[in-house]
């Protein structure tokens, strides 16, 4: 049986009802109220004498919180402060998170969740999501049948092996599902009653880790292989039957799996890959916005992409894909966007070439007349000898865009664009302040974690952060609110042009080429829309399509309040 039930009274307001005894609802962060508790209810479920006489207001629980929050000096202290009131309490978590929005989302997500990763087994608390191992895949379905959400319509499961910009960290992963779904609730509206982080635990290969006592993940080396492909296999078999409907974000997995286990089930479920998917889709839109400031078209524009990882295949794809809707034929469009790694610029005659570069890697012929002191051109070689005006960065690499390469791409057109988006801040690669004094000002400029405003001869320049919150959120809200079988290229499309199109002139004047994060709750909306209509258009919705979406949309998200809880 259900913990509780939600019903509407004979005046079309909505309730809880639960035969939980009271102090199991202390105990619950999905009913919870502390001090906020009535006295109807106190009575109801023997609470009296439990909690201070005061009934508080969520609005005076929030200020409480709050204040407790900027005690805390360091934001490792913050991230698990907010961790640790999430499961006390859900509803007071969000009411929080989305009054303070742009100040918790590093908080909660980028930078700071790196930390908490690397930290996970040490700061452990309380049980949230699942974990899905190598030592009970035999048991698959009876694990999801341990959900603590009965009625699931969203998942973030990773693997850990590609964690932001810090690679394998086996359990550790589950911290950055749980970031995810917070955003998801705090930006898009997602009921947390019905989302669940799931770790896929198949072991580590960081010897730190299998070394360290306190270490809570497998202890033993990462499946691979055949072994791996079964052990997802089954996975994704149980969690079909389990959860039909549900969307599966698969998150963090590591270069060539990440590709392969998005293709492999992206006609199973309706899923995608946000490190592929949904970096493609934010940075477009950036690029998009981009174009709406120098006012040239996005098809006159030539990108180098550095970093071939899953992030940077997926960049580089998108702005394929981009260009082509803009008009130019496949053929063209590639031409125009390079990718360059460790090695270089990629090409298709590297010997070894990985098979998820392989789309994206430049004939030889189109570099033919290059002057090159290696074997491929190198990054500086590209950006000067292909005449490149957009610099997107998704290296890790600390300050790979110097001031050489950054001269380069201005010396090209009059207005540079460089993205430095590697997270967390200490992988960026490039500090906007230095950007904007190698181009003297001309240079549009977005990063992946948030920077400070840029003053620069008297001009203040906006920086705006190109966060996957800005897409992921409503992307996923769009393909529950349409029912979607499958996420399809359009949709992402979709998303990035919806995003763009948010993006206000003011805001773009001032050289930023996102909104601001505050705003993410009403962009989510917008993109959810957008990906709902192009999933009717595509024919990959369960729903009417002459059903009113914005509607539909709105009344799927769901608000950080108290609801009145009685007894079932």
């Amino acid at each position: 049986m259900k913990q509780y039930e939600r019903h509407i009274d004979d005046n079309g307001d909505p309730y809880l009802a639960t035969d939980l005894p009271g102090l199991m609802l202390t105990r619950l962060p999905l009913l919870n109220k502390s001090t906020a508790f009535t006295p109807e209810e106190r009575e109801a479920f023997g609470l009296e004498g439990l909690y201070p006489p005061h009934v508080s207001s969520l609005d005076e629980q929030v200020q409480r919180t709050y204040a407790n929050f900027r005690r805390f000096t360091t934001n490792l202290d913050k991230h698990i402060y907010l961790r640790v009131l999430q499961d006390r309490n859900e509803v007071l978590f969000y009411a929080l998170i989305e009054r303070h929005l742009e100040e918790m989302l590093p908080i909660i997500y980028t930078p700071t969740v790196a930390e908490a990763v690397q930290k996970f087994s040490l700061i452990y608390r309380w049980p949230r999501g699942l974990v899905v191992s190598t030592e009970n895949i035999d048991r698959v379905d009876e694990v999801l049948e341990n959900a603590p959400v009965p009625d699931v319509h969203l998942v973030v499961a990773t693997d850990s092996e590609g964690i932001l910009g810090i690679g394998d960290q086996g359990y550790g992963g589950m911290a950055i599902c749980i970031g995810k779904l917070s955003i998801y609730t705090a930006a898009a509206g997602f009921d947390p009653a019905t989302t669940l982080p799931i770790e896929l635990d198949v072991g580590t290969n960081r010897q730190d880790l299998l070394d360290d006592p306190l270490y809570l993940g497998v202890r033993h080396e990462r499946l691979t292989g055949q072994a791996y492909d079964d052990f997802m296999e089954r996975f994704v078999q149980a969690f079909k039957r389990r959860f039909p409907e549900a969307v599966l974000q698969w998150e963090d997995f590591s270069k060539q799996k990440a590709f392969s286990v998005r293709d492999r089930y992206q006609d199973v479920l309706p899923s995608f890959n946000d490190d592929i998917q949904g970096t493609g889709g934010v940075v477009l839109a950036g690029l998009l916005a981009a174009a709406r400031k120098s006012r040239r078209p996005l098809t006159d524009e030539v990108f180098l992409v550095h970093g071939a990882g899953a992030g940077g295949i997926g960049v580089a794809s998108q702005i394929r894909d981009g260009l082509v809707r803009q008009g130019l034929d496949v053929r063209e469009a590639s031409e125009r966007v390079f990718v360059v790694d460790s090695r270089g610029l990629v090409l298709s005659d590297r010997p070894g070439l990985d098979t998820y570069k392989a789309e994206l890697a430049q004939d030889p012929a189109r570099v033919a007349g290059w002057q090159v002191a290696g074997s491929a051109p190198s990054l500086l070689e590209t950006v000067q000898q292909g005449k490149v005006t957009a610099l997107i960065g998704l290296s890790g690499q600390r300050g790979a865009f110097d001031q050489g390469i950054v001269e380069a791409v201005a010396a090209n057109t009059p207005s540079p664009i460089v993205f430095p988006l590697s997270n967390p801040t200490d992988y960026s690669e490039a500090i906007p302040e230095d950007v904007y004094r190698w181009t003297d000002g001309r240079a549009i400029v977005a990063t992946g974690s948030p920077f400070p405003d840029v003053t620069w001869k008297g001009v203040r320049y906006s920086i705006g952060q190109g966060n996957n919150a800005f897409i992921f959120p409503g992307l996923g809200l769009g393909v529950k609110v349409a029912r979607a079988r499958r996420v399809t290229p359009g949709m992402l499309s979709a998303a990035a042009e919806a995003l763009a199109d948010y993006t206000d002139q003011g805001r773009i004047a001032q050289g930023a080429v996102y909104p601001r994060v505050s705003a993410m709750r009403s962009v989510s909306r917008h993109v959810a829309l957008a990906v709902a209509q192009e999933a009717v258009s595509a024919g990959v919705a369960r729903i009417d399509g002459d059903d009113d979406l914005a509607q539909r949309v709105s009344d799927a998200m769901w608000e950080a309040r108290y609801l009145p809880i009685r007894k079932r």
